[in-house]
């Protein structure tokens, strides 16, 4: 498959089967945001991967309860990734301050774009999830109070295979030729 043609494939999944996810798979799926480019080389993401029955259901209840239930449907994702950002290296943190952007943060869109378009790859289906309890999610993993989730991201296979037409501008009103 062509890479424009898994750019249309991917889509965000909000209904899960109950079919597990093999090993193999989630593990093609981190390669790819291993593989992923930082600045400065910095690679500040940590993966945190939730797949374990028993944990899955305690994170998913923490993360995904009460003010956060917008989400709860990722409390059917066989597997939960949580995407965490380590402390960030001094150049590229001195670097987003001269230039008014955190580069850790556009390092980990980069890698998890690369995790999910490897999962769509695979017929797996994924969504960026940004709202969730952090203070939750810490406290059920033990996760040291260095790590800062960015991002969770529910993992599995589509109940519904159905490819929805995307709603995007079109190319000339995003881009400007000079």
């Amino acid at each position: 498959m062509d890479f424009l043609e898994l750019s249309k494939l991917r889509q965000s999944c909000r209904s899960f089967s109950s079919k597990p996810v093999p090993k193999e798979m989630v593990e093609k799926c981190l390669e790819a945001a291993r593989l992923a480019p930082s600045a400065c080389n910095s690679q500040p993401w940590r993966f945190i991967v939730v797949s374990s029955p028993e944990v899955r259901e305690k994170v998913a209840e923490a993360a995904f309860s009460g003010k956060y239930s917008m989400n709860e449907f990722a409390k059917k994702a066989p597997v939960i990734i949580i995407v965490a950002r380590d402390k960030d290296k001094l150049v590229p943190a001195v670097g987003g301050m001269f230039m008014g952007t955190n580069f850790s943060l556009v390092d980990i869109g980069i890698a998890v774009e690369h995790l999910v378009l490897a999962a769509a790859e695979q017929g797996i289906g994924t969504c960026y999830l940004g709202i969730f309890d952090e203070k939750d999610i810490k406290k059920v993993l033990k996760l040291p109070r260095n790590l800062k989730i960015e991002l969770v991201v529910p993992m599995g296979y589509p109940e519904n295979e159905t490819i929805r037409v995307k709603s995007r501008k079109l190319l000339d009103e995003i881009i400007t030729r000079i």
